[in-house]
């Protein structure tokens, strides 16, 4: 049985258990998860942080019935990690211990800094980012880290949430001006405290404060993918937006987009953003699925690997590779695949005229491509696109993974679909870099469908292309010959059947 672990999550504010399973070295992928809102901080911060009844009650018979989903998964590992309620709370330890004596769990409370650099981990492998900080806004804490070219350089830690703002400013007896100058004073004097060099244009979001507003600003702008994790915006389109949520009623929240279930600590939520990335001179954000879970579960996953994927390799194509596998699985034959779109493509830049900065994504699609097949060999290539489309969670760009699955879309003598471009336009390249792109893809797998390990050579000169081959490309012929090209040129095939039928025959 292929090894799962399971993570658990204390919040102020959620409690929530995902499962993960591991499909090799470096592939994985979710199973489960399961959420909670447990709010198992909730009175605490004008107790003196001092847990309530209802709380912890809500926390166990939570705990208690993800015991009994990880048994079901059979999982190998489990870890639990509690967070700024439990580390700030003086009878955290009564809690604690009444967990581990009923239930047999052992919670590990974090602090801040840990809890940061668990946000940062998942961030610097599961997110197309080098460098940028890390916000995760929770109940009691905001968590930051600080990246430079995929290197953690600092972590650290914030008393602002939004149950504890909550608790202390927005359910007071005040009028709506004073709840919001108070809150705001009390953010400010927080932020003083935060090293200088946090500073960065780029504000990655985590958490689920910065995730309900993402998926808000999404639907709001019409976005064509449906897909939250390296979603990205510019926030000088959208300050205005963010900035007016804080003094809004619970009953006007609806018009913000918001989702009913994040209206008690939305607005509290949105005011600590806003001023962290004014504060941080953030320009531009990404949203990320992934933090503080993944980030444990990678400190183990990665722990012999410096706690990083390797350049080569990205985890959601190693995860498809291993469930969905290709027919061809012999290494050795998927790199000479490979090998020959690259070679297709530099023979032919000057026409492309693209600069070859699609490259890599070409030999993702070209490694993915017999994926749809797994399933069934009918309509394999619209199989490929929609698990292209929901699987490429990790290190990839929006335009990347859409441009990846509409190659692997591609099908037939046409090497565009007209309606697959004009949804997701805004996330593809010109209509003439993705001629040449699909024409290169389809080719490239007609040619190694047809070669058996041919030795197969290129070359491009007064509008013509010549393909040579030193085995039959018999199979390949038709199919290329109907096959739609970007812009009119002659294709040449010389192969061992292109020596005349006479002499093969050994009549002459």
């Amino acid at each position: 049985m292929l090894t799962r672990t399971a993570i658990i999550d204390i919040g102020s504010n959620s409690a929530r258990l995902v499962i993960f399973e591991q499909t090799s070295r470096y592939g994985f992928h979710l199973i489960c998860e399961q959420k909670s809102k447990v709010r198992i901080g909730e009175g605490a911060y004008e107790k003196k942080g001092h847990l309530q009844v209802p709380g912890i009650t809500r926390a166990f018979l939570t705990l208690k019935s993800f015991l009994y989903t990880i048994q079901k998964y059979q999982v190998i590992k489990t870890h639990c990690v509690a967070t700024s309620a439990l580390r700030d709370a003086p009878n955290a330890q009564d809690f604690i211990s009444w967990v581990h004596n009923e239930l047999g769990l052992n919670i590990n409370v974090i602090d801040g800094k840990k809890e940061a650099l668990y946000g940062a981990i998942a961030a610097n492998n599961l997110l197309p980012v080098h460098s940028g900080i890390t916000i995760d806004i929770g109940g009691g804490s905001s968590d930051m880290s600080l990246i430079h070219n995929n290197e953690i350089i600092d972590t650290y830690s914030l008393d602002l949430g939004t149950v504890r703002l909550k608790e202390l400013f927005f359910d007071k007896d005040l009028d709506s001006a004073t709840k919001h100058a108070k809150a705001r004073a009390y953010i400010q004097n927080e932020l003083l405290s935060l090293p200088s060099h946090f500073k960065h244009h780029l504000a990655i979001g985590i958490g689920g404060t910065i995730r309900t507003l993402s998926k808000a600003i999404m639907k709001r702008s019409s976005y064509p993918l449906d897909k939250l994790h390296a979603y990205e915006y510019t926030l000088a389109n959208h300050i205005d937006y963010l900035e007016a949520i804080p003094f809004a009623s619970i009953k006007k929240l609806k018009q913000f987009q918001i989702k009913k279930n994040r209206y008690d600590t939305i607005r509290e939520g949105t005011l600590i953003f806003t001023e962290i990335l004014s504060y941080i001179q953030a320009t531009h954000v990404i949203s990320s699925s992934v933090g503080v879970r993944e980030g444990v579960f990678l400190s183990h996953f990665l722990k012999n690997e410096k706690l990083q994927f390797p350049l080569t390799s990205n985890p959601s194509v190693k995860s498809i590779l291993d469930r969905f596998k290709p027919l061809i699985t012999i290494e050795k034959k998927r790199k000479a695949k490979l090998k020959m779109g690259l070679r297709l493509y530099d023979v032919l830049k000057y026409e492309i005229d693209d600069d070859k900065r699609f490259g890599q994504e070409l030999l993702w699609a070209l490694k993915l491509s017999g994926i749809g097949k797994t399933l069934t060999i009918y309509k394999s290539n619209q199989h490929a696109f929609y698990i292209a489309m929901q699987e490429l969670n990790y290190a990839f760009t929006h335009s990347q993974i859409v441009l990846i699955a509409s190659l692997l879309r591609i099908h037939g003598k046409s090497i565009i679909l007209r309606s697959l471009h004009d949804e997701y336009k805004a996330l593809l390249p010109t209509i003439n870099h993705l001629r040449w792109l699909s024409f290169i893809y389809t080719l490239s797998v007609y040619l190694h469908q047809a070669s058996n390990a041919a030795k197969i050579d290129f070359n491009y000169s007064n509008t013509t292309l010549y393909i040579k081959s030193n085995k039959p490309l018999y199979l390949a012929k038709e199919k290329i010959e109907k096959l739609e090209k970007p812009m009119d040129f002659k294709i040449i095939i010389e192969d061992e059947d292109s020596l005349p039928k006479n002499k093969k025959l050994g009549i002459l």
